[in-house]
């Protein structure tokens, strides 16, 4: 049964997100990793990455079973923080910067669209050389982020799936009825030259 507790479910944009990741495994040790309580967290820090994971303060079970998965997962020292998106507080000014932020199906809900942007940037700013790795189910042809994206000057570059082999049915599908196309975009500061 789905509730509001997200986060306790390895959605297909998690796995596709891994796919990524698991392509790019070799420039990953040393890395300063932010990332979700889900599977690419967990897989960035198998491969070497310094990673903190992170949901919403207000939702302590996603939080706990992230602890727990880091656990199983032999990962015992990895910071697990309740963040919201959109909501500066004493944990999100003390984070170090970032090499990589990634998020997976971050994207669902319009309303929160700014909130999460306002974060991206934020963090991309402490690190301008950082970027945002998310992957997203298409819901609506309606939703864009590409105004947002100008307000907060930052950029976006697609990532075809197929050129990291997660174009394939059994990655990116779901027992869960519905559409679920999955997009992957690379969101940096844009350049003071306007680019």
């Amino acid at each position: 049964v789905l509730d509001s507790q997200y986060g306790m479910y390895v959605w297909p944009c998690a796995v596709v997100l891994a796919q990524y990741l698991w392509v790019h495994r070799r420039s990953l040790p040393g890395k300063r990793v932010g990332a979700g309580v889900s599977l690419p967290g967990v897989l960035a820090a198998k491969c070497g990455a310094e990673v903190i994971l992170s949901d919403s303060e207000e939702l302590p079970r996603c939080l706990q079973n992230c602890r727990r998965s880091c656990l199983l997962n032999r990962l015992p020292h990895i910071p697990v923080l309740g963040l919201t998106w959109g909501r500066v507080s004493p944990e999100l000014l003390s984070l170090a910067p970032v090499d990589i932020i990634l998020g997976s199906d971050v994207f669902f809900d319009p309303k929160d669209f700014e909130d999460i942007l306002t974060t991206i940037y934020f963090l991309l700013e402490k690190n301008p050389h950082a970027q945002f790795w998310t992957t997203y189910q298409v819901r609506s042809a309606d939703w864009s982020i590409e105004a947002l994206l100008c307000k907060w000057k930052l950029k976006n570059i697609h990532v075809p799936l197929h050129s990291f082999s997660a174009d394939k049915e059994h990655l990116a599908s779901s027992s869960l009825p519905g559409r679920h196309t999955i997009e992957m975009m690379i969101i940096s500061l844009a350049q003071s030259d306007g680019t």
